[in-house]
């Protein structure tokens, strides 16, 4: 039924769940698994503090993706791992755009009523706005 799932991940545990359900399709779709990480960039701040907390934040989130890619490549899995720079539903809509992306997987991080109503979630966010089927998981 898929031929591409992408899991959105940022080392929570939902994104750890996410990663294990976005897995578990794959290997029984044969489908092909990419993984997302997105570094947000700091609101305010000169250019030489941005790009270097950008650059801070996406060497740790390389360094979280390392053990995924393991356990992906231990069941076989056809699997991509990649990270990006901005907000990170519309870097998540925007990659699954991109690379024809028909299920995407990404964790819900349990904020407040309160600051989902002010903000939104990013999972909301992705819900709202996906062209393709998605999962959230808790």
């Amino acid at each position: 039924m898929f031929k591409h799932i992408l899991v959105a991940y940022d080392g929570s545990e939902p994104a750890n769940k996410a990663f294990e359900l976005g897995c578990s399709l794959a290997h029984d779709m044969h489908a092909q698994l990419s993984v997302l990480a997105v570094a947000r960039p700091p609101e305010i701040g000169a250019d030489v503090e941005t790009e270097a907390m950008i650059e801070h934040a996406q060497m740790q989130l390389k360094h979280l993706l390392k053990p995924l890619r393991k356990r992906a490549d231990a069941v076989a899995l056809q699997s991509h791992f990649e990270t990006a720079v901005g907000h990170p539903a519309e870097q998540i809509l925007r990659y699954a755009d991109e690379h024809h992306i028909d299920h995407i997987v990404v964790g819900h991080r349990g904020k407040s009523a309160l600051r989902r109503w002010l903000v939104g979630s990013i999972s909301r966010q992705v819900v709202d706005h996906a062209r393709c089927s998605v999962t959230v998981i808790r």
